[in-house]
């Protein structure tokens, strides 16, 4: 159903930190030079683009929005959680169970560098 994602960045450098590392824990990696100016995530099921909004004007985290990423199993979500509070993010909800998800699938949330909200699940419970 999707192709790609696109979330805004005010500072490139501090988002390659942020999701090269917690990128890296779900098997992936930024997949063009360093200077580019955006970052991409790339896979069969589609991508992943960090970078300034083409309109020029700065980034801002959209209320109600969560990007959703797989992972392989709950170790998975527990290394990509730490990888994210070690290179800039911050925990919007720490790894573990959710009543809401199906099976009580294991999941994790942070907020990257400019407050976009992101979680990983296993959702092979």
């Amino acid at each position: 159903m999707f192709t790609h994602a696109f979330l805004g960045s005010n500072d490139l450098e501090k988002s390659r930190k942020f999701y090269d590392a917690t990128m890296k824990e779900l098997g992936y990696e930024n997949v063009v030079p360093p200077e580019a100016p955006m970052l991409v995530y790339s896979s069969p099921q589609g991508t992943l683009v960090v970078g300034q909004p083409y309109n020029g004007q700065p980034a801002n985290p959209s209320n109600g929005a969560t990007l959703g990423l797989a992972a392989k199993d709950d170790e998975t979500v527990t290394r990509w959680h730490e990888a994210g509070l070690a290179n800039g993010g911050t925990s919007d909800g720490a790894p573990g169970p959710r009543e809401r998800a199906p099976n009580n699938s294991i999941g994790a949330y942070l907020r990257d560098p400019d407050g976009n909200k992101i979680c990983a699940f296993n959702m092979r419970h």
